[in-house]
């Protein structure tokens, strides 16, 4: 990890300021992080990614309908936005609202606020961004583990990478609630409560600093090179980042800039957004991490400032 930088405030009424320890939610990049624990798991031959999914799944199943006569829901084709799953993504849940289970929210049923997740398109014939699709995984790990999603990724991933803040808590524990940054939507207002809740974990539940999610990155660099197996092996690293559809892997946008290529991931939850990015083999990366609904701008600009100033090919 070369340098971080903090900029700005976690709440504009008390002007506390933001440090490298702030934790923030990474919305969608939860996704990249939750498909490497999935990864682990199929390299040690715990799971296919290739089997029905359903054959993991024991306390719900995917409900069975005439786009799967001749294809399947399989575990690289949810990772992959390509099992033909709905739901592209989900708005939350204020403090002041009840939350649903996991079966609630797969099945749509109150108190849950999306549509039931149901195979909506024939499954590996195209990409189609879904959320829904993480919960199935979501849910598959936990039949399969025995454990809780949050449990089984701080084992599994968080801490063998050195993201020691991180969590997939949801709600985060309420120790942690004092020192968050509230989230503003893009006229500048904050978002009630300070943020929403995601009980889709896997989808974009994850609470973590830039630092944290570098380290992450670094270590799937290493993993790319043959220079650590932590979490998981150089084979199962590139199996991660190969594309299935449209410049997409298992949990990762796959590009190439001028030239050079890239993984990474961007997230958008209410009143946060955020970043990921690093080079496929010159080991160099970014994070960035806002709680504004502006972010995304903010982090554009960022990138092409650090990569001028770093001197990377293509900037």
């Amino acid at each position: 990890l070369d340098y971080v930088e903090v900029h700005g405030v976690k709440s504009r009424s008390t002007l506390e300021p933001v440090t490298e320890q702030t934790l923030f939610q990474a919305a969608s990049m939860s996704k990249g992080v939750a498909s490497v624990g999935v990864l682990g798991l199929a390299q040690e031959g715990v799971v296919s990614l290739d089997e029905d999914v359903n054959n993991y799944l024991t306390s719900w199943q995917v409900p069975d309908n005439a786009l799967q006569v001749s294809e399947l829901v399989t575990l690289r084709r949810l990772l992959s936005h390509t099992a033909g799953m709905a739901v592209s993504g989900f708005r939350g849940y204020r403090y002041t609202e009840p939350l649903p289970t996991l079966i609630q929210i797969l099945d749509g049923e109150p108190p849950a606020n999306s549509p039931p997740v149901v195979v909506v398109q024939v499954p590996g014939r195209e990409f189609s961004y879904s959320g829904g699709g993480y919960l199935v995984m979501q849910q598959a790990v936990e039949d399969v583990t025995g454990a809780s999603f949050p449990e089984f990724m701080r084992e599994r991933v968080l801490l063998p990478t050195g993201m020691a803040s991180a969590t997939y808590e949801q709600p985060i524990p309420v120790g942690l609630r004092g020192s968050l940054p509230s989230g503003y939507y893009a006229d500048g207002t904050p978002v009630p409560g300070g943020h929403h809740i995601y009980p889709e974990i896997a989808a974009g539940g994850l609470w973590t600093t830039p630092s944290d999610v570098a380290r992450f990155l670094i270590e799937l660099q290493l993993s790319l090179r043959g220079e650590s197996n932590r979490i998981l092996s150089r084979e199962s690293a590139e199996l991660l980042l190969t594309e299935v559809k449209r410049d997409y892997g298992l949990g990762f946008d796959l590009w190439v800039h001028r030239g050079q290529p890239y993984f990474g991931h961007g997230g958008a939850n209410d009143g946060f957004r955020g970043r990921m990015l690093a080079h496929r083999t010159a080991g160099y990366g970014v994070v960035i991490l806002t709680n504004s609904d502006n972010g995304l701008e903010l982090a554009r600009a960022i990138v092409q400032l650090i990569g001028e100033r770093e001197g990377w090919p293509g900037y």
